[in-house]
């Protein structure tokens, strides 16, 4: 379900600035569609002050496929309320990971810079005299990719 307007990371495309007249035309559904799914938790939209539905770029991407799986691909409500649910989690775990990878990266680069710093670099035992405290990082060798 990636963005067809702008870009996922763009803050326009979460914003919730959409009426829900303008958004169910978007989508090309009836606005009381819209307020049937919001029912069913199929999309969240926000609320104005006065209580009124908002809609974001990115709700109009899910209305528009929500409406493929049940239409096109014959998936009942529930199960496209499920299809969605597992995307989320998929996404989330996405980002998680992309920080995980990069925090583990900024900590090869550290020992490397760490490393080099050191006296005996690349060597995994260091020679120390007893009257000092030592710190010794050990990794795992990383393979290569394939």
């Amino acid at each position: 379900m990636s963005g067809e307007f702008l870009g996922s990371g763009d803050p326009a495309y979460e914003a919730k600035v959409l009426m829900i007249s303008v958004a169910a035309r978007m989508a090309g559904m009836h606005p009381q569609t819209l307020r049937q799914y919001d029912r069913l938790g199929l999309v969240q939209p926000g609320r104005a002050a006065g209580g009124g539905r908002r809609y974001s770029v990115r709700d109009v991407v899910l209305l528009r496929e929500v409406q493929r799986l049940s239409q096109d691909d014959g998936i009942n409500l529930a199960g496209v309320k499920r299809i969605i649910g597992l995307e989320r989690l998929l996404e989330q775990a996405q980002q998680r990971v992309a920080r995980l990878e990069a925090e583990l990266d900024a900590a090869y680069r550290r020992v490397a810079e760490l490393e080099s710093l050191a006296r005996f670099p690349g060597r995994d035992l260091v020679p120390t005299n007893r009257t000092s405290t030592a710190l010794v990082v050990w990794r795992p060798r990383r393979l290569p990719d394939r």
